[in-house]
């Protein structure tokens, strides 16, 4: 079985793209729309990456990295930022709260699994 991939996003558009895309190169994914379904859908399921939107309702990408950090299970677990801020504070912001990388979309798919693939080995 592949490694499994969460994606969390607000937009369909973009969680099917980037599902499409992990899909594609042999991942399993799990989709959540923000922060707080992220937090219920990762309820004991093993997944070895997090990618998520930054902008959200209810629970923003910076408060999901935030809370996915204080679980041992997934405190060492990649999170990569996939958002359309590129402002170094922001950056700074969710480098501190525990992101891994930081992709500013739009993205390509190439670029995407290219993070991916690196972080993962």
């Amino acid at each position: 079985m592949g490694k499994t991939i969460m994606t969390v996003d607000d937009s369909a558009s973009v969680r099917q793209m980037v599902s499409f895309t992990l899909k594609g190169a042999g991942y399993e994914v799990v989709e959540a729309v923000d922060g707080k379904d992220a937090l219920s859908k990762l309820g004991g399921s093993p997944v070895q990456m997090i990618i998520t939107d930054l902008n959200m309702p209810n629970l923003d990408g910076i408060g999901l990295i935030k809370e996915v950090r204080t679980n041992a299970s997934y405190k060492f677990v990649p999170i990569i930022m996939l958002t359309t801020e590129s402002q170094d504070s922001k950056k700074q912001e969710g480098k501190s709260a525990g992101a891994t990388g930081w992709i500013v979309k739009p993205f390509k798919p190439d670029q995407l699994l290219a993070v991916v693939k690196k972080v993962l080995g």
